[in-house]
């Protein structure tokens, strides 16, 4: 499905976020903007220990709305994350710094880490710095890493999904969310974020179960249930 290219801003303003519609190399998109200091949460478990799964059970289960939502990384078949997860302060799973099979084991991989500011880390530079995440999740591949595209990515690459990810700014002062409309390979995926978003870093969430929640493009993606979830509350 193609969306029209346009601009909306969302009308509350508890919540700074910017959906729009773009096309780059041919390919429409949909991106997302959110500021630092915006209550920006990774969302998996309710109070009772199940698993969230959706959009809508995040705004009951918090008796608030979401300005935003999408899918954050990759899950097991019981929906628990793959990688390094924190919610809250509290970590539920460690960090996993060895290759393997999968995009997640496609090294370098990352971990998008949710504090202060919101940075886009190399899995072993995030070992090094241990920054102080109150959320933060790891997936693979990164996408970019300092302003170079991921070294096994090929512009001729055949293997075309809908694809998700999100990018940081070097100052991380922003986030901007990525989920792809048309199927698009890792290269031209990654060339969006460094090229026409600009951000230096920039990391995979998940393609085939990408999904997306953006009231203000009347945009609620549905699907099977979903693992990590990442959203801003209103």
């Amino acid at each position: 499905m193609r969306w029209l290219v346009g601009l909306f801003l969302l009308a509350s303003p508890a919540a700074a976020v910017t959906c729009q519609n773009i096309e780059y190399l041919g390919t429409s998109y949909t991106t997302c903007e959110v500021r630092a200091g915006e209550d920006l949460q990774l969302f998996l478990r309710d109070d009772d220990g199940d698993i969230l799964g959706r959009f809508s059970t995040i705004e009951n289960d918090t008796g608030r709305t979401l300005a935003f939502a999408m899918n954050a990384g990759m899950y097991h078949e019981d929906r628990d994350p793959v990688g390094h997860y924190i919610e809250d302060g509290v970590q539920e799973s460690r960090v996993i710094s060895s290759d393997g099979p999968g995009n997640f084991g496609l090294l370098p991989n990352g971990i998008f880490c949710i504090a202060d500011t919101l940075q886009v880390f190399e899995t072993f530079d995030y070992l090094d710095r241990q920054p102080d995440c109150t959320y933060a999740v790891q997936s693979g591949p990164m996408l970019v890493i300092d302003g170079a595209l991921h070294p096994r990515f090929l512009a001729d690459g055949t293997s075309k999904f809908i694809r998700n990810g999100v990018g940081t700014s070097s100052d991380g002062t922003r986030a901007v969310f990525a989920i792809s409309n048309d199927a698009v390979n890792f290269h031209d995926f990654g060339a969006l974020f460094r090229d026409h978003l600009a951000l230096p870093n920039a990391l995979y969430f998940d393609g085939k179960v990408s999904r997306l929640y953006a009231p203000a493009l009347n945009r609620s993606d549905f699907g099977w249930q979903l693992g990590p979830i990442v959203g801003v509350l209103n």
